[in-house]
């Protein structure tokens, strides 16, 4: 009996909590009615939606009203929410009607990319996995067949790319961003927030090591292993099985291939592709030497000029956020709240601030899609910096 009336006690309590939720969600909907008309007026005075000091104000009004660190810190987080959605739904209003974004992208919107008579760079020599993502996807955007529709050169270094755009001197680079196996190449995301050039495009590729070496050289004779290091990492498991054997790194996989080729040493070998192996006249001594079978590489083509194709599907940010509890949730919500689709978050050191970071985010979109606009006058208002790296 004494069981019973405990459950009849525990559903009063429930039903005593469903008015109060009842009740909470008609204050709510009341709330976002006042918050639109906030907006129509902030729209026609030219304001701002974000007013830090009145929202750090405002929470430190209502927290006082609290006694106990647990109730303050949950009447912080409800009304940090509260204020945050309000926020995304003036945001939305000020899209709706037209009004200028205070951080303009004038990205330009092209149909197509036309390739032909440009200049195209990649890191490394020919062989390397740049140069065949390069000639996969510029093939593929050239307006003719005809042999060399652009010309293309290759540099030492992924800097020496980025400056080569920037300059003028090339119009498109292509630089290798991640590995399905060894991850982010973390010096291209610094870059492409070093210098002012944007992405249009990525291509992935199969990435399939092989172990290459002089015509006359066995397996049994090698000594020496070259290669670029995230080709070194990618194919771990295979070097961890000759342990005996003395990796060293290379600027890149077709050098390495490139030095055994001139060494004219049957002890030494290097990891690259097969293509490199027929360019350099090199022997293929083992195939698909990588850890993971599905082995895959992102490049991202980029370019000073400030462009996407219409029909453009991702959109990369950097955002640095306040360093304060909470900012990267608040700043996330932005994409959260205008059904956008992240796939992608990054985060990377600020160098000239000890531990604090910025956040590389891809997310799926169009720079013509409202959602896409509300969020990323979101993110401007409300992070200390944003930059928009491309939509491709």
């Amino acid at each position: 009996m004494e069981k019973v009336d405990k459950v009849k006690d525990l559903q009063l309590l429930r039903d005593e909590i469903d008015q109060i939720d009842n009740e909470i969600v008609a204050l709510y909907q009341k709330r976002m009615q006042i918050s639109a008309q906030v907006a129509d007026y902030k729209i026609q005075v030219g304001r701002q939606v974000f007013d830090r000091e009145r929202e750090r104000s405002k929470i430190e009004k209502l927290t006082s009203m609290v006694a106990g660190n647990f109730a303050k810190n949950g009447v912080r987080e409800l009304f940090e929410h509260i204020m945050s959605i309000s926020r995304k739904r003036q945001y939305q209003i000020m899209v709706e009607n037209g009004v200028p974004d205070t951080a303009p992208y004038d990205f330009e919107k092209v149909s197509n990319i036309d390739a032909s008579g440009c200049k195209i760079v990649f890191q490394g020599v020919e062989g390397a996995y740049a140069h065949i993502a390069m000639k996969q996807y510029f093939d593929m955007h050239t307006t003719g067949r005809q042999e060399r529709a652009y010309d293309s050169y290759h540099v030492a270094s992924w800097r020496e790319a980025m400056e080569a755009i920037g300059s003028g001197e090339a119009d498109y680079a292509v630089l290798p961003i991640e590995n399905s196996t060894a991850g982010v190449v973390a010096e291209n995301y610094d870059l492409l927030m070093e210098y002012d050039n944007y992405i249009i495009g990525e291509h992935i590729i199969p990435v399939n090591h092989c172990l290459l070496g002089l015509p006359e050289a066995e397996l049994s004779d090698i000594t020496n292993v070259y290669s670029h290091p995230q080709a070194l990492a990618q194919c771990d498991d295979y070097l961890q099985e000759h342990e005996q054997w003395e990796c060293s790194r290379e600027n890149n996989t077709a050098v390495a291939a490139r030095k055994v080729k001139q060494s004219g040493k049957k002890n030494k070998a290097a990891i690259a592709s097969e293509l490199t192996a027929q360019l350099y006249g090199l022997k293929i001594l083992e195939k698909d030497i990588q850890t993971n079978t599905a082995n895959l590489t992102r490049f991202i083509i980029v370019t000073k000029k400030k462009i996407y194709l219409a029909d453009a599907s991702k959109v990369s940010v950097c955002i640095q956020t306040r360093h304060t509890s909470g900012s990267l949730y608040h700043a996330l919500s932005h994409i959260i709240y205008n059904d956008l689709n992240m796939n992608f978050i990054q985060s990377r050191p600020v160098r000239e601030l000890n531990w604090q970071y910025r956040f590389f985010i891809d997310f799926e979109g169009n720079l013509d899609q409202s959602a896409v606009q509300n969020a990323l006058r979101g993110l401007s208002e409300e992070c200390e910096t944003m930059r928009v790296l491309g939509n491709y």
